[in-house]
């Protein structure tokens, strides 16, 4: 015991990485799928860590962000050890409350640990030399559909390369299929089909930097000229999450376009449609374009206020940082691993029943590397309440087409954060 206290203490002087936390007690804020994942890790990470109590509390998205942001402004009060925190609103916290995470560097985090996950995921959890958090779950957006009803209405999901072919696609599957919609979107509370089809095409709210508005860009401008031709073409029926759900399992929907956690969503969902769904790649705008983008994902970041920041620390090494932990998690609840050597696991390659046999990981996964990095900033959410209103009123008739549409967005984003629109 002596002799590893003094190495310890040499260690430190040495300025190293700081001595492991072998036992103590953390906490994780999560919600839904994502809390589900964590607690799947915790067996695995207790192989290496025994005396380490891991508890994950799971309280909803929506209540995880408030009260994450009210403790951050009672200067910690009351938060956890580790907060789970969505990529597009990551830098509301660092912006407000620039001390209330602890940099990752300081506990051991490097340059090469960074490296181990693709840009796009770091975008937003680094701000200067700081790291605030450590990329989890990526959201690399692929269509999940029902087989039965591409069959029934001869449509092969292979020959769905742009969206107009989905469109049209659509109208035959809903022809052969009564009751059955394409696909569904909540038009009202999400700009979920809207934010794919520009990342995809390379545009986003705000400019890589963060300095500037591009929401109104040509790329952008195309993508909603194509949300609001699906809509019009009757092949996009309104639901919420909720909803979605239920149409899944009660088999009115044929294909649900998001991002690839969505695959645990339907298999742990609607267990009983086994074998009955199918995965194939985003439609783009042309023939030739790209069909890679990404949509949600999150991150974990320990708090300043933690008593146990080394054992949070380990807990996020194992689970985010190891191909055992994300595999885990992806096996589980299909969240899909950040973690690039993860891409490689056997696991990803295999065929799984429920999928008909597809490797459907090989599918998703491999449009990683191509998806487009898009900066949320802090002004993400403002921008977001903006966009959806203008989407709203657009699709109603509101403009005469989407360019006045964004036009009118950017304006009104700029007015609301002192950034300029790009010109």
């Amino acid at each position: 015991m002596r002799i590893t206290l003094t190495c310890a203490a040499l260690a430190l002087a040495l300025g190293s990485a700081p001595a492991f936390a072998q036992s103590g007690e953390i906490t994780i804020w999560s919600w839904n799928v994502a809390a589900s994942s964590l607690k799947a890790t915790i067996a695995g990470f207790n192989k290496l860590h025994p005396d380490i109590k891991v508890t994950v509390q799971d309280l909803g998205n929506q209540p995880t962000y408030d009260k994450s942001i009210a403790g951050c402004a009672a200067g910690g009060v009351g938060l956890p050890d580790i907060v789970t925190i969505e990529n597009g609103e990551a830098e509301n916290y660092w912006s407000q409350f620039p001390d209330c995470f602890v940099d990752l560097h300081t506990l051991g985090y490097t340059a090469e640990d960074q490296k181990k996950f693709p840009d796009f995921k770091r975008t937003e959890l680094e701000v200067g030399d700081k790291a605030y958090a450590m990329p989890w779950d990526s959201g690399p957006v692929a269509a999940f559909y029902r087989r039965d009803f591409y069959e029934k209405a001869g449509v092969d999901p292979a020959s769905i390369k742009t969206w107009d072919d989905f469109i049209a696609a659509g109208k035959k599957i809903q022809a052969a299929n009564p009751g059955v919609s394409m696909t569904n979107a909540d038009f009202n509370g999400d700009t979920e089909f809207f934010r794919m089809i520009s990342n995809e095409q390379g545009c986003a709210y705000f400019a890589e930097d963060g300095q500037s508005i591009t929401v109104s860009e040509p790329k952008c401008v195309d993508a909603l000229t194509k949300v609001k031709a699906m809509k019009d073409a009757g092949i996009v029926s309104s639901a919420d999450w909720g909803t979605k759900i239920t149409n899944n399992t009660a088999g009115t929907v044929a294909t649900q376009v998001y991002g690839g956690w969505y695959e645990g969503t339907i298999r742990t969902e609607s267990a009983g449609e086994n074998g009955k769904w199918g995965v194939y790649l985003m439609p783009s705008l042309t023939a030739d374009g790209p069909r890679a983008a990404n949509l949600g994902g999150s991150s974990l970041a320990i708090t300043s206020a933690s008593k146990n920041k080394e054992a949070a620390y380990e807990y996020l090494k194992y689970t985010l940082g190891t191909n055992e932990g994300q595999i885990t998690m992806l096996k589980e609840f299909g969240l899909v691993p950040s973690l690039v050597s993860a891409l490689d696991d056997p696991y990803v390659s295999q065929g799984l029943p429920y999928w008909g046999g597809q490797a459907v990981w090989k599918d998703i996964l491999g449009t990683l590397p191509k998806v487009v990095p898009s900066r949320g900033t802090q002004f993400q959410s403002d921008a977001e309440i903006i966009v959806r209103a203008v989407q709203t009123k657009y699709l109603a008739g509101g403009y005469a087409d989407a360019k006045a549409a964004l036009d009118d967005a950017a304006k009104q984003i700029a007015a609301a954060t002192g950034l300029p629109v790009k010109s």
